[in-house]
């Protein structure tokens, strides 16, 4: 059978459904297409290749988007009709044992730490400091809508729980919330005791997501924006984390496309800087206020627009290559070196598949280092 005969003999009315809010959402098909498909035909299958042509007929972008789609919608499906675009990644693509990396967390030493503990382009890291990091770690696995439940999250949670406990941070961990309640637990989070005395803190939000939004367990319609970890974590609604390193990592999908393009020809564009305009400062009373958005360093999967891939058994692809480079080199490398890092590893396909993560709203002044183990020397 074809791939077309498959789909129109094996996808579901439920799927159908989805799948033409999700094209229309894409502008792939207007109302006026839309309606029609679903008035103009009266059997299931008949909706399945009216819906299969259309957009067959509008090229391979669009293709490649509704494939994108089946996949969430219907992964069963995605994976009997053998298509290529979307979220998990091919069996073939585990991260490879021959990279270099280690699977426990190196130690810094206390030399390094003195080394490094009197340089003024360096965020303060006391043994205290330490002892009192604290983490929020948020993985979202099952959902209401069972054909979203991300295989191999399990995995990442687990990744995430040991390398953050392992850098010294108390682990503040939830399961499979709505965006509502993503949110509360964020501004719990922004409460919590421990973060007058901490030297920094770590958010690891997983989950499905679009561009700029992250999603709940009830489905494409629950969404968190990604703009309130900033909100509630910034110098107006948590002074305790004022000119502390705030670290945000987001596995999540920012759209529909895959990561790689063909390129054809190479070109180079010439540009001219700008000239800065700075109003002259009259008011020394603006010493009284603080940078609403200071001390944040951001790792998002992808770039915009575009999926990020987790393997069935060893998770993301993201939490994979950070735990491996963290493990490795966080003894003393600082922070936006470590990122750099894991996404320099993803220069290297991922089978026949190109992600390539990206930092994000960074308003670091100084360099972080963790020091992992310090504080038990």
């Amino acid at each position: 059978m074809t791939v077309r005969s498959k789909f129109v003999d094996k996808v579901s009315k439920a799927t159908l459904i989805q799948l033409l809010d999700d094209i229309l959402e894409d502008c792939i098909v207007n109302d006026g297409e839309k309606d029609s498909i679903l008035e103009e035909h009266n059997c299931r299958a008949d909706k399945a290749r009216s819906l299969f042509d259309i957009v067959k007929k509008k090229g391979d972008s669009a293709s490649r988007k509704l494939i994108a789609h089946l996949q969430i919608r219907d992964p069963t499906l995605h994976s009997e009709l053998g298509l290529s675009c979307g979220q998990p990644a091919p069996p073939a693509a585990e991260l490879r044992g021959d990279q270099g990396g280690s699977t426990t967390l190196i130690p810094t030493t206390e030399d390094f730490w003195r080394a490094k503990r009197n340089d003024k382009n360096i965020y303060t890291v006391t043994k205290n400091n330490i002892r009192n990091r604290v983490a929020l770690l948020i993985t979202n696995i099952k959902f209401t809508d069972k054909s979203l439940n991300r295989e191999g999250a399990e995995r990442d949670e687990e990744n995430m729980e040991n390398l953050l406990t392992d850098l010294g941070y108390e682990v503040v961990k939830h399961t499979n919330l709505t965006a509502k309640a993503i949110d509360g637990a964020l501004l719990t989070f922004s409460t919590h005791p421990k973060l007058k005395d901490t030297d920094s803190v770590l958010v690891v939000i997983m989950s499905h997501g679009k561009l700029g939004t992250i999603l709940g367990v009830d489905g494409k319609d629950d969404k968190f924006h990604i703009d309130n970890i900033y909100k509630h974590l910034g110098s107006e609604k948590c002074p305790a984390l004022l000119d502390k390193p705030k670290i945000i990592i987001i596995q999540a999908c920012r759209g529909v496309h895959e990561g790689s393009v063909r390129v054809t020809t190479c070109a180079t564009v010439d540009s001219d800087d700008d000239d800065m305009c700075v109003d002259e400062i009259k008011d020394d009373t603006l010493r009284r206020f603080a940078h609403r958005e200071k001390d944040f360093i951001s790792i998002l999967s992808c770039t915009p627009d575009t999926v990020s891939y987790r393997h069935k058994g060893s998770g993301s692809f993201l939490i994979q290559y950070i735990v491996d480079i963290f493990n490795s080199v966080a003894r003393e490398d600082d922070i936006e070196e470590l990122f750099r890092k894991v996404m320099q590893r993803f220069e290297s396909p991922l089978g026949e598949k190109r992600q390539m993560p990206v930092k994000d709203r960074c308003s670091l002044t100084k360099r972080f280092y963790f020091y992992p183990g310090l504080s038990t020397i």
